[in-house]
């Protein structure tokens, strides 16, 4: 039993939108991708299986629509708005992101399709929003995350530097969340009420509260975060907090030591490494262990005591860093109850234990490649409902005749 067990969501092909669906899908709805003749085009973009380019060889495709069946429907003749019609019909959720205006014209908007499925929850995925007529011009993942904001938070101390966006597609994949969490709370709703809905989710409005402090800071008191080498952007300048470990890699400290325990579980792993008598400051670390009420990080620069005992845990993790592997600071920290991270490239953080034993990796055969290929695992866990990967990427309209005749 999963938690979209007979659900079933119509999904409009568009790269936009294509994880919102596949984490509908992994969840065990019934997604049912609708492509025109040509097939949707993120079918042929790279990198590819092998390296080598061709028919149901694009990685990218194949990550972005598991589990999901199938169909070619031509929405501009009228046999493929009759069959499309049909299909609502019998679908709970319509996951689309086209141009403003176009299912309009066709005649199979909301205000059509809802007479047809009251229960419909009506999902529409656009760049600035449905009645926006900036949503009708070209866009990509990159003027998206520029126009949203999350790119002025990410970059280098360095201000001569232009800002950094993420890599992974994640404007794109950010309105793919909002529409996910919309369509779980309008089931919610339907389950209550027994109404559908239309749903309008901005992807740059989407990406505009997705920056952490960066639009608060600016609403709330007009002040503007500046980027930081990675670490969170601040309007104050903080100090750095990555360190070079005994074997040449780096990590980031993260969270640093803030609690009684915290201090107390440092010291200990200092003596266990045999650094505590080179490390005179273990004076402030004692401090911190015994410290009673709050400590008010706040207060760092101008409490003297506590911005002694903050310093001294940044100093002995440092300390410890220089002193030891990547991974056994990495591993070390984890047993001391403190928030770090090796800086890994995406290949070696797919490819670490920690993931590993998380069940991140996934395996899946496929039969059209004749092998196994591991997939990323699920991006969250539900004990009480479990995630899947449930089947390939489908073939363009792999599953035409077995949707329709099923209407009939």
């Amino acid at each position: 039993m999963t938690a979209l067990d007979h659900i079933r969501v119509v999904e409009l092909a568009n790269e936009r939108i294509s994880f919102a669906g596949k984490l509908l899908a992994d969840m065990g709805a019934d997604v049912i991708l609708v492509e025109p003749a040509g097939g949707d085009p993120s079918r042929y973009y790279p990198p590819f299986v092998d390296d080598q380019p061709g028919n149901y060889r694009s990685l990218y495709f194949m990550h972005y629509n598991t589990s999901k069946r199938a169909v070619v429907l031509d929405l501009d003749e009228s046999k493929g708005r009759q069959d499309f019609t049909e299909l609502i019909a019998t679908s709970d959720v319509l996951l689309e992101s086209e141009p403003r205006r176009r299912l309009s014209a066709l005649g199979i908007d909301y205000e059509d399709l809802c007479e047809l499925q009251p229960g419909l929850i009506h999902v529409a995925v656009t760049s600035y929003g449905r009645q926006a007529p900036l949503s009708d011009l070209p866009s990509t993942d990159l003027t998206l995350m520029a126009a949203g904001g999350p790119p002025w938070s990410c970059g280098y101390d360095d201000h001569a530097l232009p800002p950094v966006r993420g890599w992974g597609f994640q404007g794109h994949q950010t309105g793919s969340h909002f529409a996910v969490m919309s369509v779980l709370t309008a089931l919610l709703h339907r389950d209550i009420s027994g109404e559908g809905q239309l749903v309008d989710v901005s992807i740059t409005s989407a990406l505009n509260v997705t920056t952490e402090a960066a639009s608060y800071s600016w609403l709330v008191s007009e002040e503007t975060v500046q980027r930081q080498t990675g670490r969170h952007a601040a309007v104050t300048p903080t100090g750095e907090t990555q360190m070079r470990c005994a074997d040449g890699r780096y990590v980031n400290t993260g969270v640093p030591p803030r609690f009684p325990q915290d201090f107390s579980s440092l010291l200990a792993w200092l003596g266990e490494v045999g650094l505590e008598e080179e490390f005179p400051e273990s004076v402030f670390l004692e401090m911190g262990a015994n410290w009673e009420g709050p400590f008010d990080l706040s207060q760092i620069g101008t409490d003297d005591t506590i911005t002694a005992i903050f310093m001294a845990g940044r100093e002995a993790l440092q300390l410890i860093a220089a002193n030891v592997t990547a991974y056994e600071f990495f591993t070390g920290c984890q047993q001391a109850g403190l928030s770090v991270g090796i800086i890994y490239s995406p290949e070696e953080a797919f490819e670490d234990e920690h993931f590993k034993a998380r069940g991140f990796q996934v395996e899946l055969v496929h039969d059209d490649l004749g092998r196994t290929v591991k997939y990323p695992g699920a991006p969250y866990k539900l004990p009480a409902s479990p995630w899947s990967i449930y089947r390939r990427a489908p073939h363009l309209g792999e599953h035409t005749d077995e949707v329709l005749q099923s209407l009939k």
